[in-house]
Order: structure tokens, then C-alpha cells, then sequence
């Protein structure tokens, strides 16, 4: 590694990077500059500025990113109704290359010459960060101080802490006892007993939905309009990626929807067990697809389906800026041009149910084809005994050779 004289700093004010803050201070003798993103989060970040300015740090920088994340990561994502392994909604995954890219232009323009971030050297954030920092700019340096420091728990980084005059809050009772992250998307949470696959999370860990058993009797009926792939509106107000987002959160949590208890495959080798809150992902997600079935052709529909595993991996393990998942998003926003309509949905103790959807200009559900009643010539049921002698023809021939 080159010369270090400043670093932009990933920074949440929180123990590890107070604590990492230091560090470098001491490690490399350079300069600080810090930098927090809001992404939605729901935390007061003010106290971030605070304690970077109790550590000797001149150039911070608070950013409100809410509005770019929705629109330029989290809609495009959702276009391809990205899960990772069936499940994840890919809530931090897709938070890492926008605070990198952020990372790497403060860099530039502050003329630091690397980065730095808290993620451990057994997690799939620093493959995130550093790959997209790279991505944007090849020569950047980065420093991952879990990976070269010899402080490797929670009591020697206090200790730390005590020794450097940084302040620390402590664990009160009833403090959290897992390892949380939390943006507009989602909350996610992992360590503690949930480290032991078999045993069920304490009801007391989730922060943003009500148990299913909890949520109201009487279910809650939505609409959300679709505009290019893009939701825009629910129940007839317009609103932005971000506004939209939340207000989705906040429905979604009334009513007990998208908890998630799983088990994912870490890219870099390991089995993660974590629990999340997608809320209004989750209803997203149901609202996006039902749109795209009356308004996508099958063969699309169904390509789609096929490349969206290969997408969720790209953003998982940290590619959004490799050429193949810009590739692959320009297939995925070409489809979308065709996705507008409403959807009606309803909302009822963790499930989310599709009453309805319609697209007046671009629906491809054809009633006088699809009727079971007198369909007056629009098709003709005798043309399906051609098409089901033609594709049963190989299967013919391999019964009479007795292939099962």
C-alpha cells in the first residue's frame, strides 16, 4: 500500500468505527474524513457528527442518499423481482455499492488516497464494498482494519476504547444482542442465539412488524400503480421511490409482513444464518409480478424468471458495477416499457393477497380467447390436436424403443 496521508471513512459513530477511526489515526498518522449516508435508516445521525468531531476529525460529511437508493438501486432491483436463494430480498446487498460509489467520489474530491470500512474479513460487505470501489475507480487503495488488526471482539474494542478517551455507549438490559442493519428496505439481523440454526428468534428481536398473530383482524385493501416497472402510486397519490418505499414499510409492519428466518450461502464460503424485515419489499415483490402477468409475453416472462437467479447473485456477491449485471439490466428494463396498470391487493396477518390487477393500454389477457363460454371463433380448440401430436412426437418414438 502506497503512502496514506487522508482516508474517507465509512462512519456510523457507533463502537467499531469510533473505534476504527483511532486506529487509523494511530496506524497510518493521516487524516480523517468521515462519511454517513442516510439511507433510510430511521436513526438520528447527528451524534455520527459529534463524536467525529470530539476525534479530531475536520471534514464530515452527513449525506441524505434516501431518494438516489430507492430510485437508481432498490426499483431497479425490484424490476427483475430479485431473491437471493428463494428468500433474501437483498436489503444490505443492494446498500453497499451506493455507499462505495459515495466512498469513492468523496475520495476525489477531498484527495484522499483510500477508503476504509468496518466490515469484517468473514462477511460479504467487504467483497461489496471493494469490489464496486475498484470498479469505479481501479487505483483506489482500501483499508480493512478487521482484516489486519488484532481486535476481534466486542470487549477488546471497548477496551480499546477505554484506553483512547473514545466514548462508548453501553449495553443497558434489553439492548439488542445481534448484530443489526437497517436501511429503507429492510432491517436485518444476525450473531447471538441466532447463531444456533434450530433455535426460533425471541418475538422481542423484531423492530418493525407486529407478529402475524398480532396484526389487525379486519385486513387492509391497497392499490398500487405500476408506471414502466416502476410502482408510483398507492391507492391514487403519487409519490417518490423513497416516499413510496416507506409509506409500503409502514402498512406492511401494521400487518405483520416480510419476516424471514434463513439460511444463506456467504460468498465467501460459510453458511449464514440471519432474520430480516422487508415489509414493503415484501409487498412489492406481490405487486410487481401480478402486474407483470397480464402485461408481460410468456416467453419474456419466463426468460426473465431464468436470469433473475444469476441477478440476485451479481448483487449479492457484490458485482452491481461489472459489466455483466449492467448487461443484464438493460434486458430487464427493455421488458419493463410494457409494465403499467394497477394492482389491488389485500393485507392480512403477514400475508399479502392480489384481489385484481388491470392495465388498460398494455394488458395481454384477451377475455374473448380465455372464456370457458362460447368464445364466438376467436380460437379454435380442434388446432390443439396438431400442436399436441407434433411435441408428443419424440416422446412416441422413445416409448417404442421402451425408454420410460
Amino acid at each position: 500500500m502506497g503512502r496514506i496521508s487522508k482516508v474517507v471513512l465509512a462512519y456510523s459513530g457507533g463502537l467499531d468505527t469510533s473505534v476504527i477511526l483511532k486506529w487509523l489515526q494511530q496506524r497510518y498518522g493521516c487524516e480523517i474524513v468521515t462519511f454517513t449516508a442516510d439511507l433510510g435508516q430511521g436513526e438520528e445521525l447527528e451524534p455520527a457528527r459529534d463524536k467525529a468531531q470530539t476525534l479530531g476529525v475536520s471534514e464530515i460529511y452527513i449525506e441524505d442518499l434516501r431518494e438516489e437508493f430507492a430510485r437508481d438501486y432498490i426499483f431497479p432491483m425490484f424490476r427483475a423481482n430479485t431473491l437471493y436463494e428463494g428468500e433474501y430480498l437483498l436489503g444490505t446487498a443492494i446498500a453497499r455499492p451506493l455507499i462505495a460509489r459515495h466512498l469513492v467520489r468523496l475520495a476525489s474530491e477531498t484527495g484522499a488516497d483510500a477508503i476504509a470500512h468496518g466490515a469484517t474479513g468473514k462477511g460479504n460487505d467487504q467483497v461489496r464494498f471493494e469490489l464496486s470501489a475498484y470498479a469505479l475507480n481501479p487505483d483506489i487503495q482500501v483499508i480493512a482494519p478487521w482484516r489486519e488488526w488484532d481486535l476481534t471482539s466486542r470487549e477488546k474494542l471497548v477496551a480499546y476504547a477505554g484506553e483512547h478517551g473514545i466514548p462508548v455507549e453501553t449495553r443497558a438490559d434489553g439492548a439488542s444482542a445481534y448484530s443489526m442493519d437497517a436501511n429503507m428496505l429492510h432491517i436485518s439481523y444476525e450473531g447471538g442465539d441466532l447463531e444456533n440454526p434450530w433455535l426460533t428468534p425471541d418475538e422481542s428481536m423484531w423492530r418493525w412488524t407486529v407478529s402475524p398473530q398480532q396484526a389487525p383482524a379486519e385486513p387492509e385493501i391497497i392499490e398500487i400503480d405500476f408506471a414502466a416497472g416502476d410502482a408510483v402510486a398507492i391507492n391514487g397519490e403519487s409519490l417518490s421511490p423513497a416516499r413510496l418505499l416507506l409509506r409500503l414499510n409502514k402498512l406492511g409492519g401494521r400487518h405483520g409482513i416480510g419476516r424471514a428466518d434463513l439460511v444463506e450461502n456467504r460468498y465467501v464460503g460459510m453458511k449464514s444464518r440471519g432474520c430480516y424485515e422487508t415489509p414493503g419489499g415484501a409487498i412489492l415483490l406481490k405487486a410487481h409480478r401480478a402486474i407483470e402477468s397480464i402485461t408481460l409475453d410468456r416467453e419474456a416472462a419466463h426468460l426473465k424468471d431464468e436470469m433473475m437467479p444469476r441477478y440476485a447473485s451479481f448483487i449479492y456477491n457484490g458485482y452491481w458495477f461489472a459489466p455483466e449485471r449492467r448487461m443484464l439490466q438493460q434486458m430487464i428494463d427493455a421488458s419493463q416499457t410494457v409494465v403499467n396498470g394497477t394492482v389491488r391487493l389485500e393485507l392480512y396477518k403477514g400475508n399479502v393477497i392480489v384481489h385484481g390487477r388491470r392495465s388498460v393500454s398494455d394488458s395481454l389477457f384477451d377475455e374473448s380467447i380465455a372464456t370457458f363460454e362460447d368464445d364466438r371463433g376467436a380460437y379454435n380448440q380442434g388446432d390443439a390436436e396438431g400442436f399436441i401430436k407434433l411435441n408428443a412426437l419424440r416422446l412416441r418414438i422413445a416409448g417404442r424403443k421402451g425408454r420410460d
